[in-house]
């Protein structure tokens, strides 16, 4: 009797176990998602259009992805699937879910579970509880050449902007001219006009 009462019991527990709902999968970043949907597409592209030129692509195993051409990649593809075209910024999400920098000569990332293919892997990347805002250090030179880049562009944006002042002041300054120019023909009409009738009257009175 003891027996038959252990087996039921295992049995119920069995069949506790048989009905309970698998896990949920965690559902990926949206940042994640989008970098690996990216990546995806960029692959699909370049199968058809095999004269492409690479922006961002896997690496040869698919243990990480290379950005090519970060400058292509800022100002193509950033806002569109980013909303931003700040490349520091990407490269700062990256290091917040624990992406490495594993090439010195060119920008490429890996992560331990983001791999081509394995898109179910996603959901196990969680976000660092390091501050977010600390870059790493290989972003240290890009900034500041960064930096040195919107302070250039900023004093050519000013130089220009003088410029364009400059050369309406003198449009300006050049039709001022001409109508002081064509005052003085008037005046100088108007003066020989009066000459000429004053030595009429002088003709008429001898």
């Amino acid at each position: 009797m003891a027996t038959a009462a252990v087996g039921t019991a295992e049995d119920r527990t069995i069949s506790r176990k048989i009905g309970q709902a698998p896990p949920r999968t965690k559902c990926p970043a949206p940042f994640l998602l989008k970098t690996y949907e990216l990546l995806e597409l960029e692959e699909e592209e370049e199968e058809n259009y095999s004269g492409k030129n690479k922006v961002i692509s896997w690496n040869e195993e698919g243990t990480g992805f290379v950005v090519w051409s970060p400058a292509e990649f800022s100002e193509l593809m950033l806002p569109k699937y980013f909303k931003h075209n700040n490349f520091s910024s990407f490269i700062r999400q990256l290091n917040t879910y624990g992406f490495k920098k594993v090439a010195s000569k060119r920008w490429e990332f890996s992560h331990e579970k983001f791999k081509r293919g394995s898109k179910h892997l996603l959901g196990k990347i969680t976000r660092k509880k390091s501050d977010p805002s600390a870059f790493p250090a290989y972003l240290k030179p890009y900034d500041h050449i960064m930096a040195e880049k919107e302070e250039n562009n900023s004093s050519l944006q000013l130089l220009m902007e003088e410029n364009q002042n400059l050369r309406k002041e003198r449009l300006e300054l050049q039709m001022q001219i001409a109508h002081f120019k064509t005052l003085e023909i008037k005046l100088m009409d108007c003066l020989s006009h009066y000459v000429g009738n004053q030595q009429n009257k002088v003709r008429r009175l001898f």
